[in-house]
């Protein structure tokens, strides 16, 4: 397996909020974690680096090569829960970080199997033999509004609440993640983003993107794609190429 990531500040913002851990477990696995912050006066910027560290530390010392499925699954669970508590703490004790927080997908692959966890609007996609599936679900506002009938997709991307999320770590005591696991074979290839990079690009548009790039220089590619199409947000991308 190779893993790649990339972050970048954007055209348009002062700050990259955005943080990203990606690297082997062990010889044969791998994790990523990716954080969109979010608060004022670089408290967002801190909330991600917060769960980034915390969660990788937690994976760090709680991976070993016997480890089972539902262990990997309950170490991620327990690791992002954990970092919650910690951001809300911090956010919660000190008046500058109020209402500091952040978004967080994580995945650790191991023995040929994806486990997979998210808080809030970033995603992991999966390709494989020519497909392309968003494995992660969206928590946000826009969602629920597309799935009740009540906007269609084309009035989702203009909507003036685009940018709501409805659940983020470390806003409030207790937060419960979305949880996945998938088969994942040799050539499949499993996508991280924040928004910046989902909310300006068209899933089609990315995934010609990594049609057309050598897989190391997926994630640059990607950034480039939004940067040289407005750029307005930070930008985050991780890949694992099985």
């Amino acid at each position: 397996m190779n893993v790649y990531a990339k972050t970048d500040i954007g055209n348009c913002r002062e700050e990259n909020q955005d943080n990203c851990w990606a690297g082997e477990l062990d010889d044969d696995a791998v994790a990523v974690i990716l954080c969109d912050g979010m608060g004022g006066q670089n408290a967002g910027g801190l909330a991600s680096s917060m769960t980034v560290d915390f969660v990788k530390e937690r994976l760090q010392k709680g991976f070993r090569r016997d480890i089972t499925g539902n262990q990997i699954r309950n170490l991620l669970i327990t690791s992002v829960t954990g970092a919650n508590s910690v951001v809300y703490d911090a956010a919660t004790s000190d008046p500058d970080k109020a209402g500091m927080g952040t978004t967080c997908v994580a995945g650790v692959i191991y023995n040929e199997r994806a486990y997979l966890i998210n808080v809030g609007d970033s995603r992991c996609y999966f390709f494989y033999d020519d497909n392309m599936q968003q494995i992660t679900k969206d928590h946000t506002y826009i969602r629920k509004l597309l799935e009740k009938g009540i906007i269609t997709y084309e009035e989702s991307k203009v909507h003036p609440e685009r940018n709501c999320i409805t659940k983020a770590v470390g806003v409030q005591s207790y937060i419960e993640p979305d949880y996945f696991e998938l088969d994942v074979k040799k050539d499949d290839l499993l996508l991280f983003c924040s928004d910046g990079l989902s909310s300006y690009a068209e899933d089609t548009e990315i995934a010609e993107v990594i049609a057309q790039a050598p897989i190391s220089k997926c994630c640059e590619r990607l950034i480039d794609y939004v940067n040289n199409h407005g750029g307005r947000d930070n930008v985050t991308v991780a890949v694992v190429s099985i």
